[in-house]
């Protein structure tokens, strides 16, 4: 699984609608609405999560993976060292990490690419990955 910066992961591209993703994983394993009305997507084999936003005709904007075949810039980087990842990221002109800290955990967020690697123990657990919001306030949708 692939991450595309700014455009998705795998085959999933931001703007698709439910049935479109439906038509590359099948149903997922859970469904649910959250607080603000997004539609989220579980699908447990492939460790993903995927919220459609409400406010935007229910459009893929966000995707959560913990999926161990993760790929940055050909490279897994799930299980792997944040200090070789974040090398990694910079010598791919990603730069610029900005740290959170949540009790054991850390995120390092890079606004250009809306990435967050979310670090525990030193190592990287967890990627998320939202679409881009343009310089009008507007997403930029890469399926059409």
């Amino acid at each position: 699984m692939k991450i595309n910066l700014k455009s998705g992961v795998g085959e999933l591209l931001f703007g698709m609608k439910e049935k479109d993703v439906q038509a590359v994983y099948g149903q997922p394993d859970s469904v649910y609405k959250d607080e603000d009305k997004n539609i989220i997507y579980i699908y447990n084999a492939l460790k993903l999560r995927l919220t459609f936003y409400h406010d935007e005709d229910f459009r893929l904007g966000y995707i959560i993976s913990s999926n161990p075949a993760l790929e940055f810039a050909g490279q897994k980087i799930i299980g792997q060292k944040w200090p070789d990842v974040e090398k990694f990221a910079a010598d791919n002109k990603i730069r610029d990490f900005v740290k959170e800290n949540f009790d054991a955990s850390d995120n390092y967020f890079n606004e250009d690419n809306w990435i967050i690697f979310q670090v525990e123990f030193d190592e990287v657990i967890k990627v998320e990955l939202g679409a881009i919001i343009n310089n009008k306030d507007e997403f930029e949708w890469k399926f059409r």
